[in-house]
């Protein structure tokens, strides 16, 4: 066994500091410091931390039963299964572990539907540039990214990149093998670029009239974040498939693909599995999400604080010029360019309590809990201010020595 190599694959680039607990917007690290968590997992804790409802409910089934498997009926996953249908476009769901799993799920079932009615040579699937959809060598060829490919490989063929917005690209790509279009409403990982209501309705346009899958991936755009339950809600397009993950067990591992009954025809007994995808566990973290999320007055107050943070986020940019070129976004998927690099400001802002991420386009990504009131939204503007304030005395002091 070598001693020099770490127990744990160093594939991530980790901070120094980790986390012992966390309440609401709130985390309390390993140096003592507490934190607030406009990160939340990269997207994933939408109702926080240690959330009551959710700690009740999941710890209620622990004292129950964990495990059993997909060849026996799960009374949770059904009642997951049918929440989600009626609150979607949906007419199913396949249950999984992750985002890329259901994405993985939703490229088979792309290709499944033209096989099933006799054209199975139609399996090619467009995606955009700067897109992201998971970690596993199908779903790395769909986002198209070099950085994540190299080294893996030949990529997984059947995947066709076009431009973000170019909608003359769009269409001239789809020839006789295009079986679907898969597409974030907003691109996070991406540079947090929202796509026009008249593009994605545009796309619709695309795949109905050459018999295509219109595919929206909304693992991160989805459960709420942008204010309504699903991001697409926004502009008036359904898809016939959509991958959701994150937020929908709000940290504790589930994944799942929505479809139309007409979509997901050719998914029958044998087609697709997990050992693990919708056991009890998930599916009362998955019940009590949306317990709360579909209760009365939740998303609205959602867009609200959602519209006022990204008003503060704009005078942010409007005081610190040097710093920020934009803020962008939509609900409470929001970013800020920098002018300097991003992992400065990202790690300048964590020196002041505030815990964001990075994304594409130097972007710093603002990924606020959906609980968050307005004296949150206050403290973490101050904090930002407070972090340009130090990387400007830090780079006079820098002038100064050289």
């Amino acid at each position: 066994m070598s001693t020099d190599f770490p127990a744990v694959m160093p594939t991530y680039a980790r901070a120094e500091v980790g986390f012992e607990r966390g309440e609401g917007p709130y985390l309390w690290g390993t140096d003592g410091k507490r934190y607030l968590d406009f990160a939340c997992g990269i997207a994933v804790t939408g109702l926080g931390h240690a959330h009551p409802h959710l700690v009740a409910q999941v710890g209620a089934q622990m004292h129950k039963v964990w495990h059993t498997s997909n060849i026996f009926p799960i009374p949770q996953q059904q009642r997951l299964a049918e929440r989600l249908v009626a609150a979607t476009f949906a007419d199913t769901v396949f249950f999984a572990n992750s985002g890329a799993e259901a994405n993985e799920c939703g490229i088979k079932l792309v290709r499944k539907y033209h096989a099933h009615h006799g054209n199975p040579q139609r399996y090619r699937i467009i995606t955009f540039e700067g897109a992201f959809h998971g970690r596993t060598l199908a779903t790395l060829a769909a986002g198209g990214q070099q950085k994540y490919l190299e080294g893996f490989g030949p990529r997984v063929e059947g995947f066709d990149q076009v431009p973000f917005g170019d909608h003359k690209a769009l269409e001239a790509a789809i020839g006789p093998e295009t079986a679907g279009i898969l597409i974030e409403p907003i691109q996070g990982e991406g540079g947090i670029r929202p796509v026009p209501t008249q593009c994605l309705k545009g796309v619709r346009e695309l795949c109905d009239r050459h018999g295509l899958l219109l595919f929206f991936d909304e693992i991160q755009t989805g459960m709420g974040r942008s204010g309504k339950l699903f991001a697409h809600e926004w502009s008036g397009v359904s898809p016939d498939v959509m991958s959701v993950a994150k937020a929908l067990g709000n940290g504790f591992p589930v994944g799942a693909c929505l479809a139309t009954a007409k979509a997901a025809a050719g998914m029958t007994a044998g087609t697709h599995g997990s050992t693990y995808g919708g056991n009890p566990l998930a599916m009362s973290a998955g019940n009590a999400v949306l317990d709360v999320m579909l209760a009365p007055g939740f998303l609205e107050n959602v867009e609200r604080i959602a519209g006022h943070l990204k008003q503060q986020l704009a005078g942010l940019v409007s005081r610190n010029p040097d710093m920020f070129e934009d803020a962008r976004g939509s609900g409470l998927l929001l970013g800020l360019k920098c002018k300097g690099p991003n992992q400065d400001m990202i790690l300048a802002v964590r020196k002041q309590g505030l815990l964001t991420a990075g994304a594409g386009d130097n972007v710093m990504r603002i990924l606020a809990p959906l609980i968050v009131t307005a004296e949150h939204v206050s403290e973490a503007v101050e904090k930002i201010d407070a972090a340009c304030a130090d990387l400007r005395a830090n780079a006079a002091a820098a002038r100064k020595a050289g």
